[in-house]
């Protein structure tokens, strides 16, 4: 090949071609598969946050928010009973049912006074204490017993375990209000809720343990609320007799 002959680039552009066309295709450099990995755990974290969020959200309401709003339901009940009482009627009618009585406690405070309401539903128990049917109305012979929550929805008996022998309950009707002195303390009786016999009109524990001792009479009073802060299927109860009938607008009568 002379001076001024040049390599002919045919001869090598096949080459190069070939080259170029047998060359892989770039592999995959993990940059996409790290990417999606990172969305998974994005939105599998925002998923864990939105579920912890409910859960507290639902504890929130379950301790603070029920009792709010059974504060504003008891409210109105007292309203409503005060207001029937005053057109002469015994059980007044409400949204949550029909009410009949206002249970005051002094040992938890000058200011608390709960409705009572009859029966034991979850609606009723969000509005006040229940009056356990087939048992005794206040201040008639037998034994007048009341539920109520220890926590959540108002907690109306929350400090229930707190009560000791002599301590008072007083229960206001339309026609009088009914003291009763307690026998037993709050934390002298705990049974599973399937024991009914602490519903008799006169108790006899099955066990010979605690119940209402003989000289007490007949009309007593029986208050049940949870044993424990969080769910059980054990009851704390307390027992007691009436001491003093005040008809409404009269003098006390023992």
């Amino acid at each position: 090949m002379t001076q001024t002959e040049r390599p002919d680039d045919t001869d090598v552009a096949p080459e190069r071609v070939r080259r170029r066309r047998s060359r892989p295709a770039d592999a995959p450099s993990g940059k996409a598969s790290v990417s999606t990995g990172r969305r998974i755990s994005f939105w599998t974290g925002c998923g864990l946050i939105v579920a912890g969020l409910a859960v507290l959200g639902w504890v929130a309401w379950q301790f603070w928010g029920t009792n709010w709003q059974s504060g504003q339901r008891q409210d109105d009940v007292r309203r409503a009973l005060q207001s029937g009482w005053g057109d002469g009627q015994d059980v007044v009618r409400t949204d949550f049912g029909n009410a009949t009585a206002i249970v005051h406690i002094p040992k938890f405070g000058k200011d608390y006074a709960v409705p009572v309401l009859e029966g034991s539903s979850q609606e009723v128990l969000a509005a006040g204490v229940g009056h356990m049917a087939d048992t005794a109305d206040a201040g008639a012979a037998g034994n007048y017993v009341l539920a109520g929550h220890r926590v959540t929805h108002g907690e109306p008996f929350a400090e229930l375990p707190s009560l000791e022998p002599g301590d008072e309950v007083v229960v206001e009707t339309r026609a009088a209000t009914y003291t009763y002195v307690l026998d037993t303390g709050g934390q002298d009786l705990v049974i599973p809720f399937t024991q009914t016999w602490v519903l008799d009109p006169k108790p006899v524990n099955p066990h010979g343990g605690t119940q209402p001792p003989a000289d007490a009479g007949d009309h007593l009073i029986t208050l049940l609320t949870c044993s424990e802060i969080f769910h059980t299927d054990n009851r704390s109860v307390v027992f007691g007799h009436l001491v003093e009938t005040k008809p409404t607008g009269e003098s006390a009568a023992g």
